[in-house]
């Protein structure tokens, strides 16, 4: 496909950041929205989104996807022939706390969305899902053909809810649409509320790291070049089946490894040894994810190539020059 007009929601999010750059980088015209909502620090948002706008092809809008009549006047004016969708309410944790914020953004704003790419006649609609809706599924590794029907967590309901909204535009209005289960991504610029980041954080605070279920989880932790990569390319991949232009991906690393391999690694990136705070499992948390992605790699070539040892090390060097404070030698006390 010949770069052209693309627009991704969620553009100053940890994914959303890294894939607009990558798309600017190859020449596409993209255009970006953000609510920059104060879910985690803004800060982070706004210094993602500064690296942004110094591309020319890039344009910002801060708008919500739960606003009907702001993504309206966007889609109106921008007129996109391509929508990434990867605003959303994150974490399955926080969605116990405050659940209207998924009903919120995942299914009012993914309604709006959706609803403007099929007046907008948008080519293709990726949106991202979760590893999270194979919930209570005991099999692994975990594939696509895989009953999802018993979510654990208010999230993974709501992104099963996008699926659904999905598959019911294709095949009522022949809207291309692509879902993309991501498992466990990490990497520079990443979310504070995923474990590397806490964890890198809390050893250069001297704070204990609270590692739920004693310990005993694994992870199928995905580095986030690889997961843009199996974006960049879904994008091109326009879905023609006969019941619906519909499709379903895992996007994940296809090798779950243990939680505390990963503390380990942290532990010898930073010089700091972890004061460990073992606790029981959370409530909706899975105990292991694993990403069957034969689909992917059989229609894409995609193959994931960045080890989690490697991963953490590019992570640890970017969380040192984002937060210089972690290079001081008081911080490692």
């Amino acid at each position: 496909m010949k770069p052209s007009s693309i627009l991704v929601t969620g553009a100053a999010g940890f994914i959303g950041f890294h894939l607009a750059r990558r798309l600017c980088s190859d020449g596409w015209q993209v255009y970006g929205l953000d609510n920059l909502n104060d879910y985690y620090d803004p800060a982070l948002k706004e210094a993602r989104l500064k690296q942004l706008e110094g591309f020319k092809n890039f344009t910002f809008a801060k708008a919500d996807i739960a606003d009907q009549a702001d993504m309206d006047r966007l889609f109106t004016e921008w007129k996109p022939e391509t929508v990434v969708n990867l605003a959303a309410q994150a974490s399955v944790p926080y969605s116990l706390e405050n659940p209207h914020a998924y009903t919120t953004s995942n299914i009012v704003g993914f309604m709006n969305v959706i609803e403007a790419c099929r007046h907008g006649k948008v080519k293709h609609l990726v949106f991202a899902s979760s590893s999270s809706v194979y919930g209570a599924n005991k099999k692994m590794p975990s594939s696509t053909s895989d009953n999802v029907d018993h979510p654990i967590s208010l999230y993974a309901a709501t992104k099963k809810a996008n699926e659904l909204m999905a598959y019911s535009y294709a095949h009522l209005f022949g809207l291309p649409c692509t879902g993309l289960r991501f498992f466990t991504v990490y990497g520079p610029w990443g979310r504070p509320d995923m474990s590397v980041f806490k964890f890198t954080k809390a050893l250069y605070a001297g704070e204990k790291l609270d590692v739920f279920n004693y310990g005993n989880m694994r992870r199928d932790f995905t580095y986030v070049d690889d997961i843009i990569e199996g974006v960049m390319r879904v994008i091109p991949l326009i879905p023609k089946t006969d019941a619906a232009p519909y499709r379903l991906y895992n996007i994940g690393n296809n090798k779950p490894e243990e939680l505390m391999d990963a503390i380990r690694w942290l532990e010898e990136e930073t010089g700091i040894r972890a004061i460990l705070n073992m606790l029981p499992l959370q409530p909706g948390d899975e105990v292991e994810t694993c990403a069957d992605i034969a689909d992917l790699t059989r229609d894409t070539g995609f193959k994931p190539v960045t080890p989690l040892k490697k991963g953490i090390g590019k992570f640890v060097a970017w969380y040192r020059d984002y937060h210089p404070l972690a290079n001081k030698p008081e911080m490692q006390a």
